[in-house]
């Protein structure tokens, strides 16, 4: 009798330890993080490709492509980062930290991606997608080893890491990147970034405290950091509006329309950068995940823009 229950209790232990592991994996692909990779959503969504089957199974893929490349990155940063990560309030959480996963495994889980990715963009989109995704894998590796600690440098790097994502997806359904598409998605990425640093900052309670966990955070002054924002919020709705009233740029939509879309536009960037100086969000992430009002003016926007760039054919449908 005694050994039965032995045994069943061996077997819901190692059920358990199973499902533990399992989710540390998955803890470490960050899936959460995935969201980011809409961005190749819009070069086909501008050029109202989207809605065409094949296009948007080629840019699916693309998608798919870089949520496996980015859970590679993290794996790798994870790694290099776990000393530091264990003195952070947060980040000490995270499974190579603690130990749950060891430091090998996680680099060969972050190969198995990578070459799983490079796969999926080469075999199911186009040999341009795959560069396109082993270029921003280089880029996120040399963040990851040496620019993550250059002041300016570390959040422009990050915002080129958009601008590839978008430049993907207008390569997997066969479209010309817009100079607009990159300078909307590139100072739009900037404010971002410098706004995810102001939250690191004010999380931790100072900079000084801050840089213990995270070098580059030593020389991002909280001032420094509020001007930052404000040029590069500044920057990102200007470079929207004179898309928006660019004549000589041809669109197979009335992007002119966009203009009115402007005060929501405002709204969700002041409202960021207001959340910024709570200390309650560890990044953009979080804040467009969790933040009601950013979610409600990101719904806003995309179901504004969705009316604007299929006008024609709904007014077909509708018969007005």
């Amino acid at each position: 009798m005694e050994s039965g229950e032995s045994m069943v209790s061996s077997e819901s232990a190692s059920r358990e330890g199973t499902e533990f592991c399992v989710g540390d994996y998955l803890e470490l692909l960050r899936p959460s993080q995935w969201v980011k990779n809409v961005v190749v959503f819009a070069g086909p969504a501008a050029a109202l490709k989207i809605l065409e089957p094949a296009a948007f199974a080629r840019s699916a893929y693309a998608f798919l492509a870089f949520c496996l490349a980015a859970s590679a990155t993290y794996a790798i940063n994870d790694t290099l980062d776990r000393k530091a990560d264990a003195r952070h309030p947060t980040k000490c959480m995270r499974p190579v930290a603690r130990g749950a996963i060891s430091p090998t495994a996680a680099t060969f889980l972050a190969a198995m991606l990578l070459v799983l990715s490079l796969l999926i963009a080469y075999v199911s989109v186009n040999a341009a997608v795959a560069g396109i995704v082993a270029a921003y894998f280089v880029l996120t590796l040399t963040y990851s080893l040496a620019l993550k600690q250059r002041i300016l440098l570390d959040v422009i790097i990050i915002a080129t890491g958009f601008v590839l994502r978008a430049w993907a997806g207008s390569a997997a359904v066969g479209v010309p990147t817009s100079q607009w598409l990159v300078a909307c998605m590139f100072t739009l990425c900037l404010f971002l970034g410098f706004g995810k640093r102001r939250c690191e900052i004010t999380m931790i309670g100072n900079a000084e405290e801050a840089g213990k966990h995270r070098k580059i955070l030593l020389r991002y002054t909280p001032d420094l950091l509020n001007h930052l924002i404000s040029v590069s919020a500044g920057i990102a709705i200007l470079a929207f509006l004179l898309y928006t009233l660019d004549k000589t740029h041809t669109s197979p939509f009335r992007k002119d329309l966009l203009f009115y879309t402007l005060p929501i536009v405002v709204y969700g960037v002041f409202r960021y950068a207001m959340l910024t100086e709570t200390g309650a969000y560890s990044g953009p992430t979080a804040i467009i995940l969790k933040d009601t009002g950013m979610r409600i003016s990101i719904g806003l926007w995309a179901v504004a823009a969705l009316v604007i760039a299929y006008e024609t054919p709904l007014r077909r449908v509708f018969g007005f």
